[in-house]
């Protein structure tokens, strides 16, 4: 079996999903993991999808057929998983201009390598200002010291405030 990373983005309407699904299922892919999200009128996502060698290229001229949809595929030959712990980090402060690249500068300071990030503003009504929050999954080696992040992190701004919890 191959592994698959499909892209895919539209402009947001109902079946796009359901054309995706029937697209793999009719070339015998096994769905294995997706994430999507609607975002500015737009919808987008990612899907791992297995298939068989003899199927792949019918798979991919299928997808990039698809004429609702921008599709992308990328095959992947390995998967490295060099990390066995993982470190889910929250974060939420005031909104500001910058916060995401200093806080994506702070993991590339430790050498982190980011699984998952999904951030969104709302409204904080008793302030009158926007509250930045994310939520970031980073591989970490065994030893990491998760105190040292969290120091690095909160020191960004003093209203920040960083949750962050361990799954080994």
């Amino acid at each position: 079996m191959q592994s698959l990373v499909i892209s895919i983005m539209g402009k947001d309407k109902p079946g796009l999903v359901d054309t995706l699904a029937k697209c793999i299922y009719k070339h015998e892919g096994n769905w294995q993991g997706s994430s999507f999200a609607h975002m500015a009128g737009m919808f987008t996502g990612f899907v791992e999808v297995h298939v068989t060698d003899e199927n792949k290229q019918s798979l991919i001229d299928a997808l990039d057929a698809i004429t609702d949809l921008s599709v992308q595929s990328v095959a992947v030959t390995s998967e490295q998983n060099n990390n066995s712990t993982k470190l889910t980090v929250d974060v939420m402060g005031n909104d500001k201009t910058g916060i995401v690249q200093e806080l994506t500068s702070v993991l590339n300071q430790f050498n982190l390598n980011i699984l998952t990030f999904a951030s969104h503003c709302e409204s904080a009504p008793n302030w009158g200002s926007l509250i930045f929050k994310a939520k970031a999954e980073i591989a970490v080696p065994e030893d990491f010291d998760d105190g040292a992040l969290q120091d690095a992190l909160e020191s960004l701004a003093n209203d920040l405030v960083v949750d962050i919890t361990a799954k080994r």
